[in-house]
Parts: structure tokens; C-alpha cells; sequence
């Protein structure tokens, strides 16, 4: 390929002049031939990019399977026939990649044969003619398994930089959840870059409300503690990214019940610090959960273990939690929880009076809409029949009343043990 007319002497033997020629004759080319061709010219990139025929190879063969895109698929797994027209792409398989049950066309394998940079070439090209981009991502978490059976370390560095920077040009929509897993785990293991690895961060954050307990619980490769909490975190700020406002209210709660979920099961472990357990506790809007029970069980859990706390670390532990949004029984298991500072005993008593306070209101306006009513629309069945399930309703509100008043009752007795044992033992 350096044989150029100086070399020669005589345009007629110019083998680059030559190699041009036949690349003219590239629509005749059989699939099998380019593929020879591309891997060839992978091992002299530089010749092969300055006489513009690798581009030329790499524009036939995508064009190929742009031709062949609406083909039905064909189940065989074997090279296409000599006209090159015989490529599976099923595009029927587009939902099922996403629940991870994709079967790859048979080209797939063909063409992991190239190169990292060639694979760049290829998907941009690609991306370019508007290909399908379930198909595309498809292809390379394909390549990226394919490649690491037989690679050194530095080959599965330059296939994970390579595969990550391509699906983060990809529709986020398209990428498989799943299969960005697949991928993390030996990125965890390989040095590759921040940039690479902040995008592959990024893309798993943004998909966070699909994600299972299983998947966050990522052993802390490295460190003292159990599990990557820091990972954890990035992925939340991923998540959160564009803006609460920006986010549904259903996948809030879900990220927030499985983040709930994820401090339980990291409570436990001795060596993760308070400022780590607080983070996870206050990186989620109060927006995000209807009920506060769970994290209030979590921090229970890390109080238990984590003994040696200073009174200002276990405010600061408490200081995100929501009182209001405690259960009555969540509520009174705090009030004589000797763990928790006895402000949080306070705050829990406080809440629940409030909650009474509110009840007891709308018993009263219950009590006045339905004498009203009464008055009113007396004789008529159908407000007979309204006014008698408001009865009910009240009568439900007093028991609930009545409920409150001994939990409250119970309460105010803890308070004021815990109160005089302070004074006594200041």
C-alpha cells in the first residue's frame, strides 16, 4: 500500500492507483469481500484513511444493511449469500431488547470481528443514515461481550470507552437497562475514563426508576465499606439532573421506595459513616414519599449499630426525617426510642398532636356539613342514604380521635421520664 508513482517510477504499476481502481468497482463486491477488505486495511489505518478507502468500504457495507433493513429476517447465522443482500434485521426485536430478551441478527457476529476504531466509524455512519438505535445498541453491547473473551486488559479498556462513548450518542429510550449493568461491572474493575465513565453513570441514572434492589447493591471494590454508596449517589444526582419538576410523580416514588429499600439494606454495615447514611437519607425532594416509616426503620437500624455517634452526628442523621408523614405507631415506637436525641421524641409528640389537632377539626366540620345537610335536604332519599355514610365516616374520625388521644397520652408520660432522667443525670 506505500507503492505509490515515486516508488514505481510508472503510473501502470502503482498499486495504490490500482486499489482505487477496484474500490470504483465496490457495488460488486460481495459481503465476505469487504469484510476482507476492512480487515485489512484495520491494520494500516493510516494509508487506508488517507486514500479514503476505508470510508469507502465502511459506506458500502452500512449502505448494504440500509438496503437490506425492511428484508424479513432469516434465522440463519451463516455469511449472506454472494449478493450481500441476505442481512437480518429484525425489527420486531425492538421491545424485546429492552426486556433483555434480544436475539442478535446474524451479522452481529461478522462484524465484531472489526476493530474499536472501525466500530466508531461503523455506528457513526450508522447513527448518521438514522438507523434504528435499539438495533445499534443492541450491536454493541453484542461487540463488547464478543470482544472481551480473547482480550488483554488495555483491549477491554479501548472496547468499554468505545461502546459507552456510541450509546451515549443513542436515544436514551433505546438502551437496555439491563445490558448498562452489563457493562458497568467490568468498568468498575478497569481504569478507563472519567469522561467515559461519568457518561455511563449518567445514561444508568436517567433509566434509575427501572432499577431493582439487586442491581444498586454494588460491592465496594477497594474500600472498607460493604457497598459503593458513592456509586449510588451519582446515580441519584443522575437522576435528578434535569430538575424535580421535570421528573413524574410516579417515578419519584418509585426511585424513592427502592432507595429505601438500599438504606435498610446498607444500614447494618459498621464502617459506613454518617455523613455517607445522611446523604442517601437527603439527596430525594420530601415530595418523594407519602410515608416515612421506612427510613424512619433504616436509621433505627443504623442507630443500633453505630453506638459511638456524638449527639450532633444523630441530629444530623434525624434531620431530614418527616414527623408528619410518620405513622401514629412509627410515631410512638420514636417517642421511646432511647437511640434517637430526645429532640426527635419532641418533634414526634408535637406531630401527633398536630395530627390530632387537624382530626378533631374535621370532625367538627363533618359534624356541621351533615346537620346542615339535614336540614337542607330532609326527605330525600338520596341525601339520606349520602348523610348515613357520613355518619360512619364520623364515627370512624372519633375512634381515630380516641386512638390519638392514648398514643398522645402515653407520649407526654415518655416525655416527661425522659425529661426528669435528664435532670437528674444532666
Amino acid at each position: 500500500m506505500e507503492m505509490n508513482i515515486s516508488v514505481s517510477g510508472t503510473g501502470n504499476c502503482n498499486l495504490l492507483q490500482k486499489t482505487k481502481d477496484s474500490i470504483d468497482e465496490l457495488s460488486f463486491w460481495t459481503w465476505s469481500d469487504l469484510l476482507v477488505a476492512l480487515k485489512h486495511y484495520q491494520d494500516s489505518p493510516r494509508t487506508a484513511t488517507s486514500s479514503g478507502i476505508l470510508e469507502k468500504c465502511l459506506d458500502s457495507l452500512v449502505g448494504r444493511l440500509a438496503m437490506a433493513s425492511e428484508v424479513t429476517p432469516c434465522a440463519s447465522t451463516s455469511s449472506p449469500d454472494s449478493s450481500g443482500l441476505r442481512i437480518s434485521f429484525n425489527t420486531r426485536s425492538t421491545q424485546s431488547s429492552k426486556n433483555g430478551l434480544f436475539r442478535a441478527p446474524w451479522w452481529f457476529e461478522d462484524l465484531s470481528a472489526l476493530s474499536p476504531n472501525l466500530i466508531e466509524m461503523l455506528v457513526k455512519s450508522m447513527v448518521s443514515r438514522g438507523y434504528n438505535h435499539v438495533i445499534v445498541s443492541g450491536f454493541l453491547f453484542y461487540y463488547q461481550k464478543s470482544k472481551f473473551y480473547t482480550a488483554s486488559s488495555d483491549e477491554k479498556r479501548e472496547v468499554l470507552e468505545i461502546v459507552i462513548d456510541m450509546l451515549y450518542t443513542l436515544d436514551p429510550s433505546s438502551i437496555s437497562f439491563k445490558s448498562l449493568f452489563g457493562v458497568l461491572r467490568p468498568v468498575l474493575r478497569s481504569n478507563i475514563s472519567k469522561s467515559c465513565r461519568n457518561k455511563l453513570e449518567s445514561m444508568i441514572g436517567s433509566q434509575l426508576d427501572q432499577a431493582t434492589i439487586d442491581n444498586l447493591l454494588i460491592p465496594s471494590y477497594g474500600r472498607s465499606y460493604l457497598y459503593d454508596v458513592n456509586l449510588v449517589l451519582r446515580f441519584l444526582k443522575a437522576f435528578l439532573r434535569g430538575g424535580v419538576s421535570e421528573l413524574s410523580p410516579i417515578r419519584m416514588k418509585k426511585v424513592a421506595s427502592l432507595i429505601d429499600l438500599y438504606i435498610t439494606e446498607v444500614a447494618p454495615d459498621r464502617c459506613l459513616k454518617s455523613s455517607k447514611f445522611s446523604a442517601l437519607v437527603m439527596v430525594l425532594p420530601d415530595s418523594a414519599r407519602d410515608s416515612w416509616d421506612e427510613l424512619y426503620h433504616a436509621m433505627d437500624i443504623y442507630l443500633e449499630v453505630h453506638t459511638g455517634l456524638s449527639e450532633v452526628e444523630k441530629m444530623k442523621i434525624c434531620g431530614g426525617l418527616n414527623y408528619k408523614k410518620l405513622s401514629s405507631e412509627a410515631c410512638m415506637h420514636l417517642s421511646q426510642n432511647t437511640k434517637f436525641p430526645s429532640t426527635s421524641a419532641v418533634q414526634a409528640l408535637i406531630s401527633q398532636q398536630w395530627k390530632l389537632k387537624n382530626l378533631v377539626e374535621g370532625i367538627h366540620n363533618a359534624k356541621h356539613y351533615t346537620d346542615f345537610t339535614a336540614k337542607e335536604d330532609r326527605g330525600r332519599e338520596q341525601v339520606v342514604v349520602y348523610n348515613e355514610k357520613l355518619r360512619a365516616q364520623l364515627q370512624g374520625m372519633q375512634w381515630r380521635v380516641m386512638e390519638l388521644e392514648k398514643v398522645c397520652k402515653k407520649m407526654q408520660t415518655q416525655m416527661a421520664k425522659i425529661m426528669k432522667a435528664k435532670s437528674i443525670n444532666p
